[in-house]
């Protein structure tokens, strides 16, 4: 972004960046911009609770202004780990084309419990079929062509359709029907 006359300069997003905030004596101020840091990070995306807990350590921020904040941002329910976690396996599943068991590793790395990430997951793939959104993986990797070339290939198209997220019996299913 370029700044001049007709722009100003583009702000520091960190608490660290503003010393009044990150270094002030009085609790109040730095609770304060604990919070209005963790409206910013929830304003371009769903955070857990648990992520935008990690971000505001990481722009220097008191464990007793985090706690605060964070119990002021669940109170506002600005944060949701629900509806994050189902923001989460929406992009996962419809744009990212991944499959269950990727899209519950994704929603659990965001901090997120288990039940909470099966719930999210099992909605967001309610409505997706499973082997469709494998074959186009696999189509897609084949590039065009219709039968795997040999062994290696078959191991490799295995290997990274698991790692995408699909159960190992439907991956085993397309690969044979295209050997």
């Amino acid at each position: 972004m370029r700044s001049g006359p007709h722009r100003p300069p583009r702000r520091a997003g960190s608490a660290t960046d503003r010393p009044e905030a990150a270094v002030s004596d009085d609790p109040a101020t730095r609770h304060r911009a604990a919070y209005v840091d963790g409206l910013r990070l929830l304003a371009g995306r769903e955070l857990s609770e648990a992520q935008v807990r990690q971000r505001l350590l990481r722009r220097g921020h008191g464990q007793d202004a985090i706690a605060e904040a964070i119990a002021r941002l669940l109170t506002d329910r600005a944060i949701d780990d629900r509806r994050a976690a189902e923001s989460i396996a929406r992009h996962e599943s419809s744009v990212r084309g991944h499959g269950r068991v990727r899209v519950l590793r994704r929603i659990e790395a965001a901090g997120i419990p288990r039940s909470t990430a099966r719930a999210a997951a099992d909605e967001a793939l309610s409505g997706v079929d499973a082997d469709q959104l494998l074959e186009a993986a696999l189509t897609r990797r084949l590039r065009g062509r219709d039968r795997i070339a040999d062994d290696r290939e078959f191991q490799r198209l295995c290997r990274y359709l698991l790692g995408q997220g699909f159960e190992f019996d439907r991956v085993m299913t397309a690969l044979r029907r295209r050997r």
